[in-house]
């Protein structure tokens, strides 16, 4: 369980303009996958720092194949 200081930590991070690429999250030292948008009202992103994140892209990508070529 994080304590409310490993949470607002965290979400500077997320709230640092050098950690953004364009519209991409990028930053090696935000242990999170998800993270929340620079503006939190839009939703969430992927931390493109993380190695996991293209693994969740390429594992989506792959669902969504299978299930187009295992329809009837």
């Amino acid at each position: 369980m994080k304590t409310n200081l490993e949470k607002e930590i965290l979400n500077k991070m997320s709230q640092d303009p050098n950690n953004w690429k364009w519209m991409f999250y990028f930053n090696r030292k935000d242990p999170r996958l998800i993270v929340p948008k620079f503006i939190p009202a839009l939703g969430w992103t992927l931390n493109f720092a993380s190695p996991y994140s293209y693994l969740f892209i390429i594992a989506l990508f792959l669902i969504i194949i299978a299930t187009k070529f295992l329809k009837y």
